[in-house]
């Protein structure tokens, strides 16, 4: 057995004053960082096995606990920083490679902090959002290069159309990464808002065929619990190409997380892993790649689109460019900031470019392609509130995908720990005892309220700009003005410095 050199990360503080040792946090805690030692008859914490979630100091009921940053000094060096050298430590240790949940957390720039939006003034009055109508509505799908009309009615049939009722969707999450309360929350969210979920790429739980007109289903390169009742559930089928997370490596479920329901939909033994590849088997070129989208439009009759998502990677215009020309009547861009339930560190930190301008890149090339209106564009990737959807939508998206933002909403404390399956809040794990802790009635309110708020505020932001409709800020990106960018940032999001 090697030496560990590894220090904890966090310094857990209890104050004596307060602490009544009730052993809450005992019981709380999955990972015993808490234990209640019998000799000395109080609670004690273990530091090394604390991994920060708050869940014990949100729930002590006399606050008598708080969690810091270890202060371990290292001696300053600009090239061996505290992380790389903690994390030779931990390798040197274990053998293994390092593994980490959620996005890229390094302090690369965040393009939607440097773009700004622009307001009316006198010449183009503002709208008031609260006395006057304001259209949120999105149509996702293949449009038309005319429309033929006669006698003020369509006279042709439109190919099939996602409707949301507000340019939101939770992306793909799947049952056995997160918890199936989990799963049913932002399903039941979905549907009851108008708005689509995405499956992800463990299949559909039976309990969720009811939801399946505000579903998506996800066709990725495990094929997990695809079949043709799964295909026909949902209003429309993504191919899952690439994550932002962890661009060019497939999918990884541990074993421990494959339990009796997870294994039925899925359709994996009960406790087997479950491994994606990092390729589809059956797509080497983008004629493989038309080949399966029009197999799956014919599945299901040619009723539902069919979406393509993909990693934000080098030459992501020309790829995009390529996925319409085949057929795909959604594409989905998930930047280098997007969540994911386990990735290697270094995959996650160092490979994929900033959704922002992946997402003007491609806007862009359609456009100049003229074939813009052949695909509807979907960003996902750290999308944090809503003024970063309308600057989504003001570059080029005709709506966005959020995880991160609604995991927060159901009680994630962000501690990156999902791949442990020991995830305190009831969202990232399968144990029973801890699956129990998120409340979908209450989690179903929790993200309601986060929809209804990020709707106002983007109406606002709107009949700001003096616009009454969603669709009329789309690739508008007159509507923004960077600052602290460099020329050829502002180059590539096709927008003009502030004050010009």
């Amino acid at each position: 057995m090697s030496l560990d050199y590894s220090t904890s990360e966090f310094t857990i503080n209890r104050d004596k004053d307060r602490c009544i040792d009730c052993q809450v946090c005992v019981r709380q805690c999955a990972n015993e960082a808490h234990y209640y030692d019998d000799e000395e008859q109080k609670v004690c914490s273990d530091e090394h096995k604390c991994v920060n979630c708050h869940r014990c100091v949100t729930l002590c009921p006399t606050r008598a606990l708080s969690i810091k940053k270890h202060e371990l000094e290292f001696r300053a060096n600009a090239n061996w920083t505290e992380n790389a050298i903690k994390d030779i430590y931990k390798q040197a240790a274990t053998g293994g490679i390092l593994l980490t949940g959620m996005g890229n957390d390094r302090p690369y720039p965040i393009y939607w902090d440097h773009m700004l939006l622009n307001a009316s003034q006198v010449t183009n009055p503002s709208i008031d959002p609260l006395r006057e109508p304001m259209e949120l509505k999105t149509f996702l799908g293949r449009k038309p290069e005319s429309l033929k009309v006669e006698n003020g009615k369509l006279a042709e049939k439109l190919p099939p159309q996602l409707e949301l009722e507000i340019p939101i969707m939770f992306s793909a999450m799947s049952f056995g990464s997160i918890s199936l309360n989990a799963c049913k929350s932002m399903a039941q969210t979905a549907y009851e808002n108008g708005i689509m979920y995405n499956t992800g790429e463990g299949g559909l739980h039976r309990d969720l065929y009811k939801y399946g007109r505000n579903t998506i289903v996800q066709v990725a390169s495990g094929r997990f619990g695809v079949h043709p009742g799964y295909l026909n559930a949902g209003a429309a089928i993504e191919i899952k190409i690439g994550q932002g997370a962890k661009p060019g490596i497939g999918g990884h479920l541990p074993g421990e997380k494959v339990e009796a329901e997870v294994s039925l939909t899925r359709m994996i033994p009960q406790g087997s892993d479950a491994i994606s590849p990092a390729p589809h088997h059956d797509i080497y070129s983008i004629e493989d790649l038309r080949q399966l989208i029009f197999a799956l439009k014919e599945a299901t009759n040619y009723t539902k689109p069919i979406s393509v998502k993909i990693a934000a990677v080098h030459n992501v215009a020309a790829i995009c460019s390529g996925i319409a020309r085949a057929g795909a009547d959604i594409i989905a861009i998930d930047g280098y900031r997007g969540g994911t339930g386990a990735a290697p560190t270094r995959i996650r930190d160092n490979v994929g470019i900033p959704v922002e301008l992946a997402l003007a890149a491609v806007d862009t090339r359609l456009r100049d392609e003229g074939i813009r209106n052949q695909v509807s564009i979907v960003c996902g990737g750290s999308v944090r509130n809503s003024a970063d959807i309308i600057k989504a939508i003001a570059l080029g998206a005709d709506a966005v995908y959020i995880a991160s933002s609604a995991l927060l909403t159901m009680g994630c404390h962000m501690c990156q720990k999902c791949y442990t399956g020991k995830c305190n809040w009831g969202i990232a794990t399968q144990d029973p005892n801890l699956t129990k802790r998120l409340n979908p009635e209450i989690a179903v309110k929790r993200l309601t309220n986060l929809l209804h708020a990020w709707s106002h505020e983007m109406k606002e932001m709107l009949g700001g700009m003096g616009i009454n409709a969603i669709e009329s800020l789309r690739g508008n990106r007159h509507m923004l003005r960077g600052i602290g960018l460099s020329d050829r940032d502002l180059n590539i999001l096709g927008i003009k410095a502030a004050g010009e």
